[in-house]
């Protein structure tokens, strides 16, 4: 049979469509917007499964918030109705309480530590534990080490901390963190400038990364370095979905969010210095070395309230202080 050149033509550009209906679309959310440390890793993860799948995969990174809070974003996940989202630890702890275990405040010295733990064997046990609730733990990849900032004052030790109307995660682990440091947390979502800036609240505590991307150095006048918990995103699929897929796809997914996870968080590190710097010119006022043992005094008895006494919460806490030693 002999074809005409619009015949051709028309086969031609058939052809060329194949391959982008036959990839298969992931969706992924953020809370945060492009440049952030979640997008960050996200971004990479899709530039990886794009590239290991020869574009059987492709993923669509929903950021901003456009899915709603964390919270929300997590439900979405839970459900079934978005495949995969990056995620503060904070909110995990009302699906899976002994989570928070990995937010206890000074748990790790510094970031060699925490990558050890948290990409070892610990680590791994606490990602599993979140199919309970009907997610796979991917990865940890990075928020960064959590300091203070306030609009009232400059706070050098855990004293200076009492009465602080401070926004904290919508999580059990944060509240009590500040309600045992004298503070008066109060749980919100994110973005929070405008309510900084109106004096709704009076501070904030974050890694630098925020301080800077969200120019919250408009809005915040005192910042402490008291690098009080080191912070993780949590890298999510649907449990169901994800165990639907070949185990030949289960492990590229596995491994491109790992490599995603360690980029981003090299990312995030080499800017450090960066961020210090931009938050002084900006005319915040640091306090490089604040009284931390004021702060691990006064949050030492944490371990012992009711939410670490819980079995599983305190099985997971030991461990990951045994592994840090």
């Amino acid at each position: 049979m002999k074809l005409g050149k619009y015949s051709i033509l028309v086969l031609a550009m058939i052809c060329l469509a194949i391959p982008a209906m036959a990839a298969t679309q992931v969706q992924l959310a953020v809370v945060t917007k492009p440049g952030s440390a979640q997008y960050v890793a996200a971004e990479k993860f899709a530039e990886l499964i794009k590239e290991r799948s020869a574009g059987d995969y492709s993923v669509k990174i929903y950021h901003s918030g456009s899915l709603g809070k964390e919270t929300e974003i997590l439900q979405q996940v839970q459900l079934g109705a978005i495949q995969m989202a990056i995620v503060t630890l904070g909110p995990f702890d009302t699906f899976v309480p002994e989570i928070k275990a990995i937010a206890f405040p000074f748990l790790f010295k510094d970031y060699a530590t925490a990558d050890r733990v948290l990409d070892g064997p610990v680590g791994r046990e606490a990602l599993d534990s979140l199919e309970q609730a009907g997610f796979k733990g991917l990865q940890f990849s990075e928020n960064g080490f959590r300091n203070l900032s306030n609009n009232r004052g400059a706070i050098h030790s855990a004293k200076d901390v009492k009465g602080l109307k401070l926004r904290v995660m919508q999580s059990t682990f944060h509240k009590e963190l500040w309600r045992t440091l004298d503070a008066n947390p109060t749980p919100m979502g994110w973005p929070i400038y405008s309510e900084l800036q109106q004096g709704t609240i009076d501070g904030q505590e974050n890694p630098l990364w925020v301080f800077d991307e969200y120019k919250l150095y408009e809005v915040q006048k005192y910042l402490a370095l008291t690098g009080h918990v080191y912070s993780v995103h949590i890298d999510i699929a649907n449990l169901n979905w994800f165990e639907s897929l070949p185990e030949k796809t289960q492990s590229m997914f596995m491994k491109a969010m790992r490599d995603a996870a360690i980029y981003q968080r090299a990312v995030n590190r080499a800017k450090e210095a960066e961020y210090l710097a931009t938050l002084k010119e900006k005319g915040m006022i640091i306090d490089e070395k604040p009284d931390m043992a004021s702060f691990r005094k006064k949050v030492a008895p944490m371990k012992e309230i009711d939410m670490y006494k819980e079995p599983n919460t305190r099985a997971l806490l030991e461990k990951l202080l045994n592994a840090t030693q």
